[in-house]
């Protein structure tokens, strides 16, 4: 009997071309080094950040956050996302320690000797100004990132909900080439004091995030665009958009890698 092709597959067979071409990047041909990496790192902190802040608004538009407490729309739905929000918020490092992925991502900048100084001042100031927008706009972040960062919270602060669980669940996948990971393990082996923690941030990312919040992360857009095809068609549309943006941000990289 011929399988019936699902939305999710749809979905999935639309992604395939430029997930490939994410996966091909010549950027990660060019982190050959521990240099190199450390530079890597002091720009793709800012995709780590924002994710946190696209994930926080889908679990404050699909559960109850204000008092006093009540009900909030599909208690399904609501599983899905605290489940997810408890993984990136509150994981554990190397040690057993509860960490975000974030700060997960800063010990391991500071363990391989990355600048962090721009990352914390940039969400200090995010913290003390109330327009994110005006905060991005206004830093010295070079062009690619901020138009990364831009994205996100226009989704963030003006998509549909069915859109940003798609952004979050498609568009914002760990495409992590198997060559990326034995780069990070072979120079993990030549310098172990420097990359422990961010070769364990790598291989829990894509334990967590590949595995459990995948399926999760699926089930939610289920849910969340039922049999709806316009929906299906925005969520299609907006994680490749997604998913382009990291083709962006991923070029901006691999152009001052040199």
């Amino acid at each position: 009997m011929e399988k019936i092709e699902t939305h999710l597959d749809q979905l999935d067979i639309a992604l395939q071309p430029i997930k490939q071409k994410l996966i091909d990047h010549p950027l990660y041909h060019k982190i050959q080094s521990l240099e190199a990496l450390r530079l890597f790192t002091e720009y793709h902190v800012y995709a780590v950040w924002d994710f946190m802040s696209l994930l926080k608004s889908l679990q404050l538009a699909l559960t109850c956050t204000s008092l006093p407490w009540y009900p909030v729309g599909d208690p399904t739905t609501r599983y899905l996302i605290n489940e997810i929000v408890t993984g990136e918020e509150s994981d554990v490092d190397e040690h057993g320690n509860r960490c975000s992925h974030f700060e997960l991502y800063l010990d391991a900048m500071h363990e391989m000797g990355s600048q962090t100084t721009s990352i914390e001042n940039f969400v200090q100031n995010a913290i003390a100004n109330n327009n994110i927008l005006e905060v991005i706009e206004k830093s010295e972040l070079p062009q690619f990132v901020k138009d990364f960062l831009q994205f996100t919270f226009d989704v963030v602060l003006n998509a549909s909900l069915h859109i940003k669980a798609a952004v979050f669940t498609f568009g914002r996948e760990d495409l992590i080439p198997d060559m990326f990971i034995s780069i990070v393990r072979e120079l993990s082996s030549t310098n172990p004091e420097k990359l422990s923690i961010f070769k364990y941030y790598l291989e829990r990312h894509i334990e967590v995030d590949g595995d459990e919040h995948s399926i999760l992360g699926k089930q939610m857009v289920e849910r969340l665009c039922g049999e709806d095809e316009k929906k299906w068609d925005e969520a299609i549309e907006m994680s490749i958009k997604s998913l382009e943006m990291r083709n962006h941000l991923w070029n901006g990289i691999a152009e001052l890698i040199g």
